[in-house]
């Protein structure tokens, strides 16, 4: 049994919720953070009692990231998989340049891209009382990768992924030669995250979040290899 830590978990259709949920019934112990009210989520804590426990966060804002850890300490004792998969996009995600508000950018940046060395930070003392190797797993995608880029819209979404690969990157150098403490990146695969039947994506947030699972056990002890990977367990360029 782990204790498993999932960030932007509010939301039925989305991943967060569907990788709580996952390891809620796998016999977990699992912190699902939110930014406002979900009633799946509180019909989850009614089944699952002691064994979920659900935060409100703020990613965006240091304080509000703080005073949830500090809340949480007091609960738990240690941490052994953070999951960070909270993001968000401005509202003219879809744009290309010419017509996209770019001092949108700075503030979907903030939240995405920021907000998980927020989370990581603040949350680090409990990953470190771990007894094996606590797990980092940044929820990343292939929009993020520089050398892959074909989209001409997208942009502050994947400026923020690019961001979070890079932050990765210096937290695996900062975390070198700790094995207590293990960090990647994870293309998670083209998910219905909008939970609408016809969304022509593969891979459902629940089918997804089982494949995620079983990767980040793969992975928690490899501490040589490619720190950007897909859901396959693929080395995916930055």
């Amino acid at each position: 049994m782990q204790n498993v830590m999932v960030t932007g978990a509010g939301k039925a259709v989305g991943l967060g919720f569907n990788l709580a949920l996952r390891y809620l019934e796998e016999g977990n112990n699992v912190v699902a953070t939110i930014r406002k009210p979900c009633k799946e989520l509180d019909e989850l804590k009614e089944k699952y009692g002691d064994r979920l426990i659900i935060l409100t966060m703020d990613i965006g804002k240091t304080a509000s990231v703080q005073a949830a850890a500090d809340e949480l300490s007091a609960k738990l004792d240690h941490l052994d998989l953070l999951i960070n998969n909270a993001v968000t996009v401005s509202r003219d995600c879809n744009k290309g340049f010419f017509d996209a508000d770019l001092d949108l950018i700075a503030g979907a940046m903030d939240v995405a891209a920021i907000g998980p060395m927020r989370v990581i930070k603040a949350f680090y003392p409990l990953l470190k009382k771990s007894e094996g190797t606590a797990l980092i797993m940044s929820i990343s995608s292939e929009a993020g990768s520089i050398s892959k880029c074909y989209r001409t819209n997208m942009i502050d979404y994947g400026m923020s992924k690019a961001a979070l690969n890079m932050a990765t990157m210096n937290l695996y150098n900062t975390f070198k030669g700790d094995h207590s403490i293990n960090i990647f990146c994870v293309h998670p695969g083209w998910i219905r995250t909008d939970g609408r039947p016809d969304n022509p994506a593969p891979l459902s947030s629940y089918e997804a979040a089982g494949i995620l699972m079983e990767l980040f056990e793969k992975k928690r002890y490899d501490f040589d290899g490619h720190r950007f990977i897909t859901n396959m367990n693929e080395d995916y360029p930055f």
